[in-house]
């Protein structure tokens, strides 16, 4: 199987994790991003960007403001590859410990 790593390069960068936290907390648009964070409303628009293309976040329009929310789709996507690392990482661990005891 092949996992998507977009989703972790887009969370590699603080003020993208920020951005992603705050709409984990809940829905938002870019104005309510840009008061929360110390970067202009343009930048919070290209980090939205970068974060909608790795499919962490979804847009929905209401009036003349997108409402930025998670992409639950995309998250799982993550999720799955970072469980199957917690998995071969657990059976890693396994097998060393076995050895020592042999």
């Amino acid at each position: 199987m092949t996992y998507d790593y977009s989703g972790i390069v887009a969370l590699s960068d603080p003020t993208r994790r920020a951005i992603f936290e705050l709409v984990a907390g809940q829905p938002r648009s870019v104005a309510e991003l840009t008061r929360a964070l110390p970067v202009s409303q343009s930048a919070v628009s290209q980090h939205l960007k970068v974060l909608k293309d790795a499919r962490l976040v979804s847009s929905e329009s209401k009036g003349t403001r997108n409402i930025y929310q998670i992409d639950p789709h995309g998250l799982a996507q993550m999720r799955a590859w970072l469980d199957t690392l917690w998995v071969d990482a657990l059976d890693s661990f396994k097998s060393a410990v076995e050895q020592k005891e042999e």
